[in-house]
């Protein structure tokens, strides 16, 4: 009895994982359906240009196969859906003429504009197949890159400024990142080198000498790269400013003095100032010259013949007598007497300015004491 109710059991069980067995050879069987590759996930486009977004399918049917183009706008937008190559119904008026298919289900989109920038999703069926084959595509669009330039208000800054500023400008191009480089090595970090939220802006803070260098800056974006000509910076010690300006005031000074020694009026306004008196110009400045004048009236036989009173100044300065001629005042005046002021502070050249601008302006010619009789 025992060895039949053992028997039945063994019966009975194996009966109860019968079914178990059969949906687990079922479960290993080959799912029918399509397999989608894709070489790459991301493609770089160029405004104008074509892209390929590249597919390819695997099926165990021989049928054309249904195949669907979507893009992502917060929502999927079909694009294109077609039987083997042959369109179901109407495109899209913005990709009217701008698209071909490919028998492997791959999508060519010719020029590209900035809104077909996107994710881009097929999906390919077949009637005989269980299952549908999908498969993402990011496309990204972007204008070349021009070549950049840096601009700056001047290429010289004084040691020790506050701030200095370089701007990387170029005219084309999108989604920019750009890299400053000094002397063609990039910059290292330093506090005082300060860069914009989007790096377009380069600021050096407390100028010292080590910043006099070549500049430049790299512009790229994912298609394209630009770098622009080095700028040379030049920064000046505070010092060498003085030298600078000092020369530069020299200069000017001994240029004024050489025209006013050098200046002859022509023959007609020579005539023409004869005429006029000197006299009452030296009346005038009588305050600015000071001198101490004596007159010494001559015969007036001479008086009726030059009306110009003869006048005898002493200079205090330099002990000379100054004697007025028939010249009167010329414009060259202006020019003299501009530049004394100036000369003030170049003492050693106080007194010879003076002197021509005298000679030269108001016809006065020195003599010493023992000249005069």
């Amino acid at each position: 009895m025992k060895r039949e109710r053992g028997a039945l059991s063994r019966a009975f069980s194996a009966l109860s994982l019968t079914p178990f067995v059969y949906l687990l050879l079922i479960q290993t069987e080959p799912l029918e359906g399509v397999n989608i590759t894709s070489p790459v996930r991301l493609i770089h486009g160029t405004v104008g240009k074509s892209a390929l977004l590249s597919v390819q399918y695997s099926s165990t049917s021989s049928d054309k196969p249904v195949v669907k183009w979507q893009v992502e706008r917060g929502k999927p937008v079909t694009v294109v859906q077609s039987i083997g190559t042959e369109v179901i119904g109407t495109l899209r008026p913005d990709y009217r003429d701008r698209i071909r298919l490919f028998e492997n289900g791959s999508l060519l989109l010719s020029d590209l504009q900035l809104a077909d920038e996107g994710t881009y999703e097929v999906e390919i069926s077949i009637t005989d197949d269980t299952f549908t084959g999908e498969k993402t595509i990011n496309l990204t669009v972007d204008v070349p890159i021009s070549r950049p330039q840096v601009l700056v208000a001047s290429t010289t800054v004084l040691e020790l400024s506050e701030a200095f500023t370089l701007n990387c400008s170029h005219e084309n191009g999108t989604k920019p990142s750009y890299t400053w480089l000094k002397d063609g090595k990039p910059l290292l970090n330093d506090s005082r080198m300060l860069l914009s939220p989007d790096h377009k802006v380069l600021t050096i803070t407390r100028v010292l000498m080590e910043d006099d260098d070549l500049y430049s800056c790299v512009v790229e974006n994912p298609i394209s790269q630009g770098r622009s000509l080095p700028i040379k910076i030049t920064v000046y010690r505070r010092s060498s400013l003085y030298i600078i300006l000092s020369t530069g005031g020299i200069f000017l000074l001994v240029t004024l003095v050489t025209v006013c020694a050098c200046w002859k009026p022509s023959k007609k306004k020579k005539r023409k100032l004869e005429k006029q008196n000197s006299l009452e110009y030296m009346d005038q400045n009588d305050d600015r010259l000071k001198p101490e004048a004596d007159t010494l009236p001559r015969s007036g036989e001479q008086e009726r013949k030059n009306p110009m009173a003869l006048y005898i100044l002493k200079d205090k300065v330099s002990g000379f007598l100054l004697v007025p001629h028939k010249h009167t005042v010329s414009p060259a005046t202006f020019c003299c007497w501009v530049a004394i002021p100036c000369s003030c502070l170049f003492p050693a050249l106080r007194l010879t300015l003076r002197n021509i601008c005298l000679t030269r302006t108001l016809g006065i010619r020195k003599l010493r004491p023992t000249e005069v009789k």
